[in-house]
């Protein structure tokens, strides 16, 4: 899981790489690291492999559409506002899915998770206050989509546990591409360094991303999942600003900073509950 979320966390520096519109990037990403995960998929399990790709099944199938949503309106919101403004969104994630995984498969969240909550959802609020575009705001709605995307795609694969998740993981890249076709501007503009550029997105963000998270999601109860995976949060404005010099604003900050309190405090206050019996 935490490979995963430092795999992930690369988008924002990919993205800022390439000039081009978001269902361009949306189309080759998704071309690349549905490929490859495809190909790690026949290159462990051979033809029971290659055959899970087209037998998903209706959790499958649900998983991958959730993905697909997911992949679909993060590039844009990170191409419409900072880094820092969709990771604060994207860290409140944890407690959108337990509360997702309390109403479909009745995992109870602690108190202390519902007090987390609380501060990362006014954490968000004070992010958000500090938008002063139409774009802004455009971003973050996109942020939010993507955020209950991935959220119910967490809680679909821990009640879907026999489901390929892998195959699905490579399905919904798929899927994005074939979505993205009609609206892309830029689709054969593309030089041979971009592809490079897409190609190493495809794999490094897309295909290890998905590939670790499918895996390790099987092993976690849904919420702990999910906060292990906050880790992208403070990696992705870092790398950004490592590399572009984009400064986070104090709001965005401030915000952060009370997400990740709450994230923290959550799990200290649950790994110090009592264990009974």
């Amino acid at each position: 899981m935490a490979a995963a979320a430092i795999a992930w966390s690369t988008a924002p520096f990919f993205t800022r790489l390439l000039h081009f519109d978001s269902w361009t990037i949306l189309f080759w990403r998704g071309l690349f690291g549905g490929g490859f995960i495809a190909l790690f998929l026949v290159l462990a399990q051979g033809w029971h492999g290659a055959r899970s790709l087209i037998r998903l099944g209706a959790g499958g199938a649900l998983v991958a559409c959730l993905s697909a949503l997911a992949m679909l309106a993060f590039i844009p919101a990170l191409q419409l506002t900072s880094t820092a403004n969709v990771a604060i969104v994207i860290a409140a994630q944890p407690f959108t899915t337990t509360a997702i995984a309390w109403l479909w498969l009745r995992e109870a969240p602690s108190i202390a998770t519902m007090l987390a909550s609380l501060v990362a959802f006014s954490g968000i609020a004070v992010t958000v206050s500090g938008a002063v575009t139409a774009a802004d705001y455009r971003a973050v709605g996109l942020a939010v989509v993507m955020m209950l995307a991935f959220a119910a795609m967490t809680v679909a694969m821990r009640r879907h546990k026999d489901t390929p998740m892998v195959a699905a993981a490579a399905v919904s890249n798929v899927l994005g591409a074939t979505i993205s076709v009609p609206f892309a501007h830029d689709l054969f503009a593309v030089s041979a360094l971009d592809i490079g550029t897409l190609a190493m997105f495809g794999l490094f963000q897309v295909a290890l991303g998905l590939t670790f998270f499918s895996l390790g999601v099987r092993l976690l109860p849904s919420g702990r999942a999910s906060l292990i995976a906050t880790l992208e949060t403070p990696l992705m404005p870092f790398w950004v600003w490592l590399a572009f010099a984009e400064l986070p604003s104090g709001r965005a900050l401030a915000g952060g900073a009370l997400v990740m309190t709450a994230v923290i405090a959550d799990i200290v206050g649950n790994d110090r509950k009592p264990k009974l019996g």
